[in-house]
């Protein structure tokens, strides 16, 4: 159920966008200098004839910090137009919690992260200017450990620290809007094509135009590697794990007919291995515990990849005989499998004894839920996550699960109170305000619906689609004064956020 439902919203955001991220990404690039020419080459013929402003010359100079997060906020809309990203509340925040655990130790002066996970199993990770981190799925698949797998955090957070793109515009004199539009183009193509196809739209001139704007200097990934382990340091993470997560990248894509774009930007060679490694040595060789939740967060996104159940409960019974996870990783894996290939009975059983062995893990708590709700026992399963939620109240996919369970249990007013509540913790979070907005559908409250549309397309940078849902909202509210004056402010702030994306 959960599956279908994240399947239904990811088509939805197909056709809702479709179009809508060209005129976006146009207007951002649109600035004077051969460049720019080159970059709007490489994009649909659709853009080519819109009206866009000018963004200024190449001498405009380095800009503030202050500015960097206004333009990466800018960047952040644009980018959450065109690109799906993971609708999985699990694989969220762990990835959150470990970026904002290992920013803590970082030599970031702005606290402020704006994280995405990109629904794309291609290996790319990557930072832009005002705090906007980007991880793909993919990455999941090439780090063994989440020793590796935090080396790669580390390192894009040093990129940020280090002010590293603002130090490339002044060094080569570039428009800071230029660099950040690359970018936008680059990691764009990266998450809505597979390589070759994303090479087939750009030719090789183009392609060599937009990854040499965009490539690190030596000296700059260099410093990014040294502070980057120090900050893995700091957090009491491996350093050695960033040399094996290079030689990892290395091996897995030895053979590719274009490497990720991740290589292209940071690209790894076998000096930056040995750079790294002698680097690793000047620090005693530990003991690091293997993660758990890390297993548990690869295998979900190994499953959120394919739709094919039955060669996924084998998989993870072969799993159950290897040494690739451990052994309640792998029953996991099994009971999410067999769960989603309707095998209740076994898949019960299965979770059960997950459950019996470690009542604290809120995996496993909600994996057995999934399958009575499987089952059709929503009673059962709804009263196991409210039991959970009593001492986890704020946990986001706890919440998340929670409200997919209630809805479907046909407890509509519940569950909008229970999303009501949490969209209050998370106001960035456009999958809770798509839920929000489905639920209220459901109660019949045509209002909210409106007001939650419109917030899903806001943070989606859609806003001429926002400015319909508060003008639809404000319709409804022609006797309530205080109402009508909030949502009336509301369709300003839009306003504005548009004209600013668009400057």
């Amino acid at each position: 159920m959960f599956s279908r439902l994240v399947l239904n919203h990811t088509h939805q955001r197909k056709q809702l966008f479709k179009g809508l991220g060209i005129k976006c990404l146009g207007a951002f690039i649109k600035c004077s200098g051969t460049f720019a020419v080159t970059l709007a080459l490489a994009l649909p013929s659709q853009a080519a004839d819109l009206p866009l402003p000018d963004l200024g010359s190449a001498g405009s100079g380095v800009i503030t910090p202050a500015q960097e997060y206004e333009l990466g906020q800018k960047w952040l809309r644009i980018y959450r137009a065109q690109v799906p990203t993971t609708n999985d509340p699990f694989v969220l925040s762990y990835t959150e919690k470990l970026i904002y655990g290992i920013s803590r130790y970082s030599d970031l002066t702005d606290s402020r992260l704006s994280i995405l996970v990109v629904e794309n199993p291609s290996l790319n990770a990557f930072a832009v200017p005002g705090g906007v981190v980007g991880i793909h799925t993919g990455l999941f698949n090439y780090a063994e450990n989440e020793q590796q797998f935090s080396s790669v955090i580390a390192h894009e957070l040093a990129h940020l620290s280090q002010r590293h793109y603002a130090r490339k515009v002044e060094e080569q004199q570039q428009n800071t809007m230029i660099t950040l539009a690359a970018l936008l183009a680059s990691v764009i193509v990266a998450a809505t094509t597979d390589g070759d196809a994303g090479i087939a739209a750009i030719s090789a001139t183009q392609a060599a135009a937009i990854d040499a704007q965009l490539r690190f200097s030596r000296g700059m990934e260099q410093e990014a590697d040294r502070i980057g382990m120090e900050t893995l340091v700091r957090a009491g993470m491996d350093p050695y794990a960033m040399p094996a997560m290079f030689e990892q990248i290395l091996k897995s894509t030895r053979y590719s007919r274009r490497p990720p774009e991740f290589l292209l930007t940071h690209p790894v060679t076998e000096s930056r291995i040995s750079d790294s490694r002698n680097r690793a040595q000047q620090y005693p060789k530990k003991f690091y515990e293997k993660s758990t939740e890390y297993e548990l967060v690869k295998i979900r996104v190994s499953l959120n990849n394919t739709n094919n159940y039955g060669e996924d409960v084998r998989r993870f019974e072969n799993e159950l005989r290897g040494n690739r996870f451990s052994k309640l990783a792998a029953q996991y894996g099994l009971v999410l499998s067999l769960t989603r290939a309707g095998k209740t009975e076994r898949a019960l059983t299965l979770a059960e004894e997950l459950v019996a062995a470690e009542p604290e893990n809120i995996y496993f708590t909600v994996a057995r839920a999934d399958v009575y709700a499987e089952k059709g026992d929503f009673e059962t399963a709804v009263k196991a996550l409210q039991e959970k939620l009593k001492t986890h109240p704020n946990h986001h996919a706890l919440n998340v699960r929670l409200a997919e369970v209630l809805m479907k249990a046909g407890r509509y007013n519940e569950c909008a109170e229970l999303l009501n509540r949490h969209v209050q913790r998370r106001p960035n979070d456009d999958y809770v305000w798509y839920l929000l907005a489905e639920v209220q559908g459901l109660t019949g409250n045509i209002l909210q619906v409106h007001l939650a549309r419109a917030e899903y397309f806001a943070l989606n940078g859609i806003f001429s689609k926002s400015e319909i849902q508060l003008r639809h909202a404000l319709k409804r509210v022609k006797d309530d004064e205080h109402q009508k004056a909030k949502i009336e402010e509301r369709l300003k702030e839009v306003r504005q956020l548009e004209r600013e994306t668009l400057l």
